[in-house]
């Protein structure tokens, strides 16, 4: 027996008509145009209903810190300086609120699924894993949280930050990460992230070639690793601002290489355009890779938030629909067919990169189910369009009221 129907909502397949969408047990079991059940409805009001927003790269435990930090570079230097600075004064309970200020913000915008980079080293210890961990078990009812581990400041030079990873791989993190750019060895820190994927059996999520310019690029290295260690599916890297400084040729050649060993691409448009170009003093590079290239080699792509409201990106809202756009504007994808695969790259595609395989709109798939106000997906890109209301588990985990008219003589 059918708990919920959602009536009259348009979906992302391209159907003509809306569609009903039958749900029982936190899964959806039905998708027609025409639903006869005696059930809680609710009604799309044939606006556009798509899979729950997922959220590739965040960092969470570093998010709404930027009044702590002294900000006159705006370089990524400064920003790791400042937040290594900022952070031996974090706790576990200042971690979690800043945290489930910017998670309840995502959720409000209709995120349902979240990769957070947590920072593990000697000054911060695991309180921000603790943290996380904490506020992930407490927001389950409203969002999945997955960790990825990883040391922001360097690896190889820091025996203590080694066996924090190791510790939080212990504790049952999902996924390992790395910065090598900021590692005085950057491939003994891939040795180290990829021997530590295989003996946990986890993922790997790289920031990676994080750079103004294209010199000492390691994506071709990473993607042949991938490969060698039989990772093909489970590797992501985040950032690589140098790839779109690389000649047509070559770039061409990436695509094809990263989408041959199935190492996935996310790109952090609000970061990257913050931080990269400083030293240009005119035509400066926005450092975004335009990822059509690599979608139309088969790659896994997403696009994704990154930081909110610090030293690296002092802005943010947690809307993945407004990435999104900042995305479209950046790369110039302004076509609809372009506009309907920015929204597919913060759910359907984004939702592989992180393995989910009981994702979308079709029964047997959880109903996780975010209606925004739109009529496609072109135009919820276009226009920003806010989400109405999400379902977690096909239980209701917000609602926002749309603005209302009011006009001369009590008209609304």
């Amino acid at each position: 027996m059918l708990e919920l129907v959602v009536r009259r909502a348009r979906t992302p397949d391209g159907a003509a008509a809306p569609v009903d969408i039958g749900i029982e047990a936190g899964r959806i079991v039905a998708v027609e145009h025409h639903l006869d059940a005696e059930c809680p409805e609710l009604d799309a009001g044939g606006r556009l209903v798509v899979p729950g927003l997922v959220d590739t790269h965040l960092h969470l435990d570093k998010s709404r810190t930027a009044d702590r930090c002294v900000q006159t570079e705006g370089t990524l230097a400064e920003a790791i300086r400042e937040t290594a600075r900022i952070k031996a004064a974090f706790t576990e309970d200042d971690v979690y609120e800043r945290a489930r200020a910017t998670l309840e913000d995502c959720v409000r915008h209709g995120t349902t699924r979240v990769r957070t980079h947590v920072e593990v080293d000697p000054v911060v210890g695991l309180r921000g894993l603790d943290a996380v961990q904490r506020l992930a078990a407490d927001l389950a009812w409203a969002v999945d949280v997955q960790v990825c581990v990883f040391a922001q400041e360097g690896l190889t030079d820091s025996a203590g930050t080694d066996a924090l990873l190791v510790e939080a791989l212990e504790r049952g993190a999902p996924v390992v990460g790395g910065a090598p750019y900021a590692d005085v060895d950057p491939s003994g820190q891939l040795d180290r992230v990829f021997e530590l994927a295989r003996r946990y059996d986890v993922d790997v999520d790289l920031h990676l070639d994080l750079a103004e310019t294209a010199d000492g690029m390691q994506l071709a290295d990473v993607c042949k690793r991938t490969v060698a260690q039989g990772w093909e599916g489970r590797v992501t890297v985040g950032h690589v601002t140098q790839l779109s400084l690389v000649p047509p040729a070559e770039y061409t050649a990436l695509c094809e290489l990263v989408a041959g060993s199935g190492v996935a691409m996310t790109v952090l448009p609000a970061t990257d355009l913050f931080l990269m170009g400083r030293a240009a003093g005119a035509a400066k590079p926005r450092g975004v890779v335009p990822l059509g290239p690599l979608l139309a080699c088969g790659a896994t792509c997403s696009v994704a938030t990154n930081n909110v409201l610090n030293a690296f990106t002092p802005f943010g809202d947690g809307s993945l629909v407004r990435m999104a756009n900042l995305y479209a504007n950046v790369c110039h994808a302004g076509s609809r067919a372009q506009l309907r695969e920015c929204l597919e790259l913060v759910t359907t595609s984004a939702a592989r990169v992180l393995r989910a395989p009981d994702y979308g709109i079709r029964p047997g798939a959880r109903a996780d189910l975010v209606c925004l106000d739109a009529d496609d997906e072109a135009g919820a890109v276009a226009r920003v369009a806010p989400a109405c209301w999400g379902l977690k588990n096909g239980r209701p985990s917000f609602t926002r009221d749309l603005p209302v008219l009011h006009r001369p003589g009590g008209t609304a």
